[in-house]
């Protein structure tokens, strides 16, 4: 396959998920805004949202004190944030767009048809959208493309370029998400352990559609080790850390099959899939969670340079 092709697919998968994920990110903010606030104060949870997603500073550039319909905006429909709903998608189906051809007609049909009615949407008066619309549509059309993706794409290199560059853009997610909750979203660290505290995690398995997934996988109260082992190490929960890297594994190594080498970026995956199969939750909560999170972030975006080097550009292993 060629790299200019292999490198749309890749990025229409990343766009596709980045969009999803940036759709999460405003239902986490929107249920966190309904708790009550003990401390009586001010709360910030529109502003770690904005935190998590590294677009605090263009936002208040452009509009100032965060507010929650300014950020709605910007999140959802602000062309001018390369992380808004929709950038992401006009991105995906311009990449889709210009490799029409190695996709099937069911995804170019689905992706082609969310960007139709993004279209539409953008003409509704804002006040008429709830949040909720515009995070469930998000969420039921980037799993209609995904769907229509696992459904009927052949698994050739183009199928596993998308998958990697859906696995690679949802590990960064997911921790992303995660350490928005835990350090930015909980007001004081006195409130560990609190009733705030056990709300917002509840609240982030509903927004990660993992509240039934962890019902089914642990036993009593709910926990902050008991929802990191789900969200980091658990390999049967889909966007959990250890799973995402594994499927960029297992993707690179059909890659690797294919043309009978392996790759710096091959290599690079399997040590960081190494290191989440020696740690332990006791390990991580020991380094610290958001330290964890945040040294797993940079060098899962050093395998994505490594990959865009090794595959995307033409440079040779």
């Amino acid at each position: 396959m060629l790299s200019r092709t292999a490198d749309h697919l890749y990025w229409m998968a990343r766009y596709l998920e980045r969009a999803e994920t940036t759709g999460r990110l405003l239902e986490v903010g929107a249920r966190n805004a309904l708790l009550p606030d003990p401390s009586g104060g001010y709360r910030n949870d529109w502003e770690a949202v904005l935190q998590a997603k590294g677009a605090l500073e263009p936002f208040l550039e452009k509009y100032g004190e965060p507010n929650q319909r300014n950020i709605e905006t910007y999140l959802f429909f602000d062309s001018d944030n390369p992380s808004s709903v929709l950038s992401c998608i006009n991105a995906a189906r311009e990449n889709g767009r210009v490799v029409r051809t190695a996709l099937t007609s069911p995804v170019w049909d689905a992706l082609n048809g969310a960007y139709q009615e993004l279209k539409q949407l953008q003409r509704v008066e804002r006040s008429k959208l709830m949040t909720s619309e515009l995070t469930d549509w998000t969420m039921r059309n980037c799993f209609l493309v995904k769907g229509c993706v696992q459904a009927t794409q052949l698994r050739n290199d183009g199928y596993d370029f998308m998958g990697i560059g859906t696995a690679i853009e949802r590990a960064d997610n997911t921790a992303r998400l995660i350490d928005v909750k835990y350090y930015v979203l909980l007001p004081s660290l006195s409130y560990v352990g609190s009733g705030l505290d056990q709300s917002q995690w509840a609240l982030l398995l509903q927004s990660m559609t993992a509240q039934r997934a962890f019902n089914w996988t642990y036993t009593g109260e709910i926990t902050a080790q008991k929802i990191a082992h789900l969200l980091i190490l658990n390999r049967k929960f889909p966007r959990s850390l250890r799973s995402c890297v594994q499927w960029t594994c297992d993707h690179l190594d059909n890659i690797a099959e294919n043309y009978q080498t392996g790759s710096r970026a091959q290599e690079a995956a399997h040590q960081l899939l190494d290191d989440l199969l020696n740690v332990t939750v006791d390990d991580i909560f020991d380094e610290g969670l958001h330290e964890f999170l945040g040294r797993f972030m940079a060098r899962n975006a050093g395998l994505a340079n490594t990959v865009q080097d090794v595959y995307l550009h033409g440079i040779p292993a």
